[in-house]
């Protein structure tokens, strides 16, 4: 129950679909959850140039962000399509952070590093001496004098503790267990941001996807000028939509990544995720952009979207 501990098991994975038990999905949806966050890698970007030359490479508003805010953005090729998919936040007037899942196969530095030129930007990874420590429930004043605290949280509420790693990470474990949130594991967050119907680079999309395909159109300030990848961008947005889209779905019955996705017996597209909870099984699936108006199925039964509810 919430306020107490859960213990470390770090749920199943029973022929690939994702099951969990109650506690740690409850507290996520309650706000009343922490984890520590696993193979993030934590880039710093310092400089006089470093927030306008962030500005004009990735898709977001950087400029516009305030101190301890952060940012959902992408850095996409010259065709639009996304290399890196990461959170971008200010620490002050020339320093900021950049926060990426470790599974993405470029690292943000990696690709940003030919871009330096001349510019008065150092870019520098500290991934192995920082632990990101994501927060959901309680103001992000309480943590202030814990590390680095930025919001929104990476997980998509709360807000984030950025720290040295070891101690300092068991140490914040300790005082939000004392303040009753439950401490969540991968699987819990995994399962709970396929309820959501959040997009991940990697399950759900590769380099080889669009911003409009994925879902992922609020991570770019069509405002602001130019970036990498605005043309084409531009270009997809007036023709109206992507070729493909994900969109969230569920299902009475268990289904498994990479299932086909029939209409009228005609594979339209594949699950991308799923994870199963309550007796049925929430997913995320890729289809064909006139197949979304359609009756689903796959395999195993139908599907119903989430427009459809």
């Amino acid at each position: 129950m919430v306020g107490r501990r859960r213990p470390r098991d770090h749920g199943m994975l029973t022929e690939g679909v994702l099951r969990t038990g109650s506690t740690g999905p409850d507290a996520l949806e309650a706000d009343s959850a922490f984890a520590a966050l696993s193979g993030w890698r934590t880039i710093a970007v310092q400089g006089a140039d470093a927030g306008a030359w962030l500005h004009d490479l990735v898709t977001a508003d950087v400029e516009g962000l305030a101190a301890g805010q952060s940012r959902r953005s992408l850095l996409l090729t010259p065709t639009g399509r996304i290399r890196a998919d990461f959170h971008v936040a200010r620490i002050n007037d020339d320093f900021f952070l950049l926060l990426q899942a470790g599974e993405q196969p470029e690292a943000v530095d990696a690709i940003l590093a030919p871009y330096v030129l001349s510019s008065d930007v150092e870019l520098s990874n500290r991934t192995e001496r920082s632990a990101i420590v994501a927060v959901l429930g309680g103001s992000a004043a309480d943590d202030g004098d814990a590390g680095l605290v930025l919001a929104p949280s990476v997980l998509g509420s709360g807000h984030d503790i950025v720290v040295a790693s070891g101690e300092p990470v068991r140490a914040i474990a300790g005082r939000l267990t004392e303040r009753g949130l439950v401490e969540v594991t991968p699987t819990d967050i995994e399962s709970w941001r396929i309820h959501r119907g959040v997009a991940r680079m990697g399950a759900d999309f590769g380099p080889d996807a669009l911003p409009a395909e994925a879902g992922l159109e609020d991570t770019i300030d069509f405002t602001k000028g130019c970036f990498l990848g605005q043309e084409s961008v531009a270009k997809v947005r007036n023709l109206g939509h992507p070729p493909r889209v994900l969109v969230p779905a569920r299902s009475a019955t268990a289904i498994l990544p990479g299932a086909p996705v029939l209409a009228d017996g005609v594979t339209v597209g594949e699950v991308t995720s799923a994870a199963e909870r309550n007796g049925e099984t929430h997913a995320i699936v890729r289809i064909r952009w006139d197949a979304a108006r359609e009756r689903l199925s796959t395999g195993a039964g139908q599907l119903f979207l989430r427009h459809e509810e």
